[in-house]
């Protein structure tokens, strides 16, 4: 079991960052992100997120142009934001990343099973990207409020079967912009043991 230190870096004492401090992140502290959250878990080892690391001015300012007036300033001033894609032709890497049994067959022809499948397993792997970011010491803050489709066309023309789940900013987190703790329901809330 981890201690107390580590369970408070991942969960308890961690916070999402509406703002940052002028620490760089550098370009190895995104594939060490990389480099740790590949390794979690999802269906049949599907890994159908597409991360782009958004690093320029000029690629912040694309981005934050699809974004809401709240958070246009958040994408603007974080050393980096990360757009979490998912990727709805992912079976088509199967046959390397699930090697022991023909499971791109599940999926052919279905594109209904593909998207619920690439939303649910990219969003896996956005949390493992949070999660990775506060063990390698850095901060996060996940958000929706943004036009997918805009942000689609900027940055997924390319390849189309590439859709954004959700956009995180990432770098070393200014205190003063996180709010005071909000609270978490008891486990006899929202749970029931069968």
């Amino acid at each position: 079991m981890l201690d107390d230190t580590a369970l408070d870096t991942v969960f308890r004492t961690a916070r999402s960052y509406n703002g940052y401090t002028d620490q760089p992140v550098a370009e190895s502290e995104l594939h060490a992100i990389w480099d740790l959250m590949k390794w979690g878990p999802t269906s049949a080892n599907q890994l159908p997120a597409r991360l782009v690391w958004v690093t320029t001015d000029a690629a912040k300012q694309k981005l934050a142009e699809a974004c809401s007036a709240q958070n246009k300033p958040k994408i603007l001033s974080a050393p980096v934001s990360v757009i979490i894609g998912m990727d709805t032709n992912f079976h088509e890497h199967l046959p390397e990343l699930f090697p022991h049994t023909d499971a791109k067959a599940w999926f052919d022809g279905n594109a209904e099973l593909r998207a619920a499948s690439a939303f649910r397993n990219s969003t896996l792997q956005g949390a493992y990207f949070i999660i990775a970011a506060r063990m390698l010491g850095l901060d996060t803050g996940p958000m929706s409020g943004f036009d997918a489709g805009v942000v689609d066309a900027a940055f997924f023309h390319d390849t189309p079967a590439v859709r954004t789940n959700f956009i995180s900013t990432l770098g070393h987190g200014d205190p003063a912009s996180v709010y005071d703790r909000l609270p978490r329901p008891a486990f006899e809330k929202f749970n029931t043991i069968a």
